[in-house]
Parts: C-alpha cells; structure tokens; sequence
C-alpha cells in the first residue's frame, strides 16, 4: 500500500508551521525555516521525503505558484503603481536582463555550450515572488520600497516567463531540427505570451461582471476560485503560460474591482499560507548534496553572476529613472530570492526537454544547479529583503512584539 499524497502533503506542512515558528522566534524570515525542513528531510539527510514520493506531489506545485501568481497580479493596480510606473518597469526590465545577459555570459565562458548557458540565465532573470511577500507579510512593512518592491517582482516575473519562452523556443528548435526558424520561432513564442495574457485578461473580466451578481463574500471567493482553478487547468492543458494567465486575471480583477478584490484577498492568504509553506518545505527535499561534486563550480559561478546582475541591474534601472536615492540603494537586495517562479521554469525545462535528445541532459543540469543554489538564496535573499527594508525604515517595530510574543 503506497503512501497517500494527503499524508505527504499534511506532514510537509506541520513540519514547516513548526519550522516557522523557530524562525520567527530568532526573528528571522519564515520561508528560511520552511526551506531548511524540507532539505533536513530531503534525501540528503533523513530521507523522509525521499523525490519518489515528491514527485508525486505536482499538483501542490500548481496550487501554490498559482495562489503566489494571484497575489503578485493583485499588486498591479494601475491607480497605486502609477506615481512609481516609470521607476518600476526601469527596475524590473534592468534587472531582469541584467541576471539573464550576466549569467548567460558567465556559464558560456566555462560551460562554451549556448543552449545550457542561455536555459541558465532565464532561469535566473526570475525572483521569487513569494519569499518576498513572505517576509513583507510577516514584517508588516509599508511605504515607498515595499510598494517599489511588490511593483518590480511582479513585473519581473512577467518579463523572466517571456524571457523563458524565447529561450525555450530556441533550444527546442535547436534540439529537436539543428537549426533556427526564427520568424517561426518569434511567431510561436509571441502566440504563447498574448495567448496566456488574453485569456487571464478575459477571466478576470468575467470574474468582475460576475461578481456584481454576488453580494455576499464567501460566494464570490467561492466564484473566484472556482475561474481560478479553470484558468490554471485550461493554461496547463493547451500548452499556455499558467502563471502569466492568473497574474494577468488577478491584475484585471484589481483594476475592475478593486473593492471587491482586496475583500477576499484575506481568504487567498488565509488559504494559501499553509499551501505555500508546504510548497517550500516539498521544494527544499530536492536539494541532494551529493550533487556539488558534479556542479559545484558552475553553481558557484551562477549565483554570483545572478546576484551581481539582479543587485547592478536594479541599480541601473532606479538611476536610469532618477527614482529616489532610497530605491536607488536598496532595491537590489530584495531581489535575490529566486525559488518560487525559478523553480517553476526549472521543472518547466525538464517537462520540455526531458523527452528530446541531449535534453535529458539540459534539464538535469539546470534543475540541479537551481537546487544547489536555492538553499543559499532563500537564506541569503530573505535577510538582504529584511535588512533593506529596516534600513528603509518600513518594518513596524511593534510587529515583533505581536508576533514574537
């Protein structure tokens, strides 16, 4: 009798509530614990979790990114991003470009193979929506950097999964012919975004008509959900961009009704927080030490061209669009944390390439040098997001206090 995936599932998220807890009383970001668990209880160290009974596991994948990619989409009303829009779409497409060019060009140097070197660098111009939502939830912080920050990551986002389905189209091409359409490849590849984008944009209309039908409020979350988890389902079924599809839904709901929206934004965090924080532990079981003999150096190389081009990127983009001296400074360090949408694009390259000749070989590499270095980055990108945002004085000092007892 094989173990049941609810078992899974419900052991990965006691473990990392109680992770969570020891982080939060050394005060130190949530997700850190989350992940830290899952890597104890991964096969590189107890075994628990071994990846047979992870693999299982995808549709946990599917319900967090997407809860992540709603709340990131909610983010971009136009009325509250239009003081800082200039700024933000400098920040987001700087950096961005910056960790895509900077570690495409630092891997080809040692790996002098084009398709690993460019599958690497779409790979890192992703950051982590979720780990630093996380840590602005839990720190309660507000103003200029917080709304900064939120704008950028979204955004990023959406830029990293269009970098990623360029780049896909190339390498597939490349893998499965030896040579390039491009007019073939640009044609597909712009199919796919608009595709994604126009169908999220027409859910989230629907949920907003809708929902002027419905007064009460756990009838429209129930009505939300419900488009939610069709849009998620028809996106993975015809082959579109899952994520691009709710960010955009979400982002029309915010902008159509905004009222509405934020009052049942509560039931998506209350929902998605248990859903996340098992989604990292699961997540944290695939790193296998065993692995930094074969990878080791090229990981090394990858994580600090990706911090190198989010942190300069993020700078050029804020002095580009004079934002204030305060964004200027501190933007880049909130955006190291890479595993939320990243992780996804990682999976994303094995189901794409797995199956063609030589990409067996392509997905296991950029799925193991991701794991190798998330466990630095979701440990290393939190702190930088606290740090910055304390020095920007935006953490409430009291939050401690309400939460740390």
């Amino acid at each position: 009798m094989g173990v049941s995936s609810l078992l899974i599932f419900g052991g990965a998220i006691l473990f990392a509530f109680m992770a969570g807890r020891v982080a939060e009383r050394l005060r130190a970001p949530l997700v850190i614990g989350y992940v830290l668990i899952g890597v104890i209880l991964g096969n590189s160290f107890l075994n628990i979790f071994n990846p047979d009974l992870v693999n299982r596991m995808e549709i946990v994948n599917d319900l967090a990114l997407g809860i992540i990619a709603f709340i990131i989409g909610g983010e971009l009303n136009f009325s509250r991003l239009k003081r800082l829009g200039k700024t933000i779409f400098s920040i987001a497409i700087s950096e961005s470009l910056g960790a895509f060019i900077l570690v495409s060009l630092s891997t080809y140097f040692f790996t002098k193979d084009i398709k690993t070197s460019l599958i690497l660098g779409a790979v890192a111009s992703a950051t982590a929506p979720a780990a630093t939502v996380s840590v602005i939830n839990q720190y309660r912080t507000k103003g200029i950097l917080t709304t900064t920050i939120l704008g950028v990551v979204a955004i990023d986002d959406g830029i990293a999964l269009i970098i990623y389905i360029f780049v896909a189209g190339f390498v597939s091409s490349f893998l499965a012919l030896g040579h390039l359409h491009f007019a073939k490849l640009i044609f597909l590849s712009l199919g796919k975004i608009l595709s994604s984008l126009g169908l999220g944009l027409i859910l989230g209309i629907m949920i907003s008509y809708l929902g002027r039908k419905v007064r009460e409020k756990r009838a429209f979350f129930s009505l939300t959900l419900g488009i939610f988890l069709l849009g998620e389902g028809l996106a993975i079924n015809l082959g579109l961009s899952e994520l691009l599809l709710i960010m955009s839904m979400a982002m029309m709901m915010s902008n159509l009704s905004p009222h509405r929206f934020t009052s049942i934004m509560e039931y998506f965090e209350v929902v998605g927080f248990p859903i996340i924080a098992g989604f990292f532990c699961l997540a944290g079981t695939r790193l296998s030490i065993s692995l930094f003999t074969k990878i080791g150096f090229l990981a090394i190389v990858y994580l600090f061209a990706r911090f190198l081009g989010k942190y300069l990127g993020a700078s050029l983009g804020a002095s580009l669009s004079k934002a204030p001296e305060l964004i200027r400074k501190y933007i880049g360090l909130a955006l190291w944390p890479q595993i939320g949408v990243a992780l996804a694009l990682a999976i994303m390259v094995e189901r794409n390439f797995g199956s063609l000749e030589g990409g067996e070989y392509l997905a296991s590499l950029a799925i193991n040098v991701l794991l190798f270095t998330t466990i630095i980055t979701e440990t290393v990108g939190p702190l930088a997001t606290k740090y910055a945002l304390s020095r920007a004085g935006e953490i409430r000092k009291f939050s401690f206090k309400q939460k740390g007892g």
